[in-house]
């Protein structure tokens, strides 16, 4: 089964895009087409996008799916003009919401995506900085960090910090544990000074094969064996230290990401 759902708002759509793919993850068999349309913040707009709505329906033979995200009446009454099934995540909560805090809505647009909070912003842009500068081990220095990422190449480690940094403000290095680190059985003395803030990534090493052979095709860095030997060092020297470790191999970077905090116990808002 094939759907078009389309994401939209007067902002950037991104909170409608992932509360609404969140729901549709519960729908697997079907195979979603889907659109995000942002800044729709008056009716004309509203107008051209219920049109592509409304084509959409026409060729899939079913309704498009609308995930909705507008604060003005009367660019959000447009939707209700097409065949598409509305999901108005504004209406269908701002009423309780307004009822539980016994005022109303502000009205506001881009709230949770705008420049409202420069600073947490600037914390933000400065923890992305942090993470790019102390990315594979290299600066020395971890004193800054709020944490630290170890495991072996190609584990997701950039990436896991690069998110938390972004979306958190998280000052997150990592080290990438080399042949060296695995023979002797022993993390670098730089790292051991912050044991406190170490968490592992491991992944099966079949996968990490797998996606070593797309860097560097045929090399002994991807061989099946090399990765076995790695990993089984890896989790070897991590057990000794006593670092706790999370697997990446079936998780994205958002679960890493959340597993790691927890464990730490680091509660960052979002937004």
């Amino acid at each position: 089964m094939q759907r078009s759902v389309f994401f939209i708002s007067d902002g950037t759509a991104i909170t409608t895009e992932t509360v609404g793919h969140s729901l549709l993850t519960q729908f697997p068999a079907v195979m979603w087409r889907q659109q995000r349309i942002p800044f729709v913040d008056n009716p004309q707009k509203a107008a051209d996008a219920v049109r592509q709505i409304e084509a959409a329906g026409e060729r899939d033979g079913v309704p498009a799916i609308v995930f909705l995200s507008i604060i003005d009446d009367a660019t959000r009454t447009v939707f209700y003009s097409s065949h598409a099934i509305t999901l108005d995540l504004f209406e269908d909560f701002l009423d309780t919401i307004e009822r539980a805090v016994g005022m109303t809505r502000g009205g506001a647009v881009g709230r949770a995506h705008g420049l409202a909070d420069t600073q947490r912003y600037e914390d933000r842009m400065e923890a992305t900085n942090y993470a790019l500068s102390h990315d594979d081990g290299i600066s020395p220095s971890y004193e800054n960090a709020d944490l630290i990422l170890v495991g072996l190449s190609r584990t997701g480690k950039t990436p896991t910090c690069l998110y938390m940094a972004l979306h958190f403000g998280v000052k997150a290095a990592n080290y990438p544990l080399t042949p060296e680190d695995l023979e002797r059985q022993r993390l670098p003395t730089q790292l051991r000074h912050h044991r406190d803030k170490i968490v592992g990534l491991m992944i099966d090493p079949d996968r990490l094969a797998q996606i070593r052979d797309t860097r560097r095709p045929g090399s002994r860095y991807a061989s099946l064996k090399q990765c076995h030997w790695e990993v089984d060092a890896a989790e070897s020297l991590l057990r000794r230290e006593g670092i706790t470790a999370f697997a990446t191999t079936h998780s994205s970077i958002e679960e890493i990401a959340s597993r790691v905090l927890a464990h730490l116990g680091m509660q960052r808002e979002m937004y």
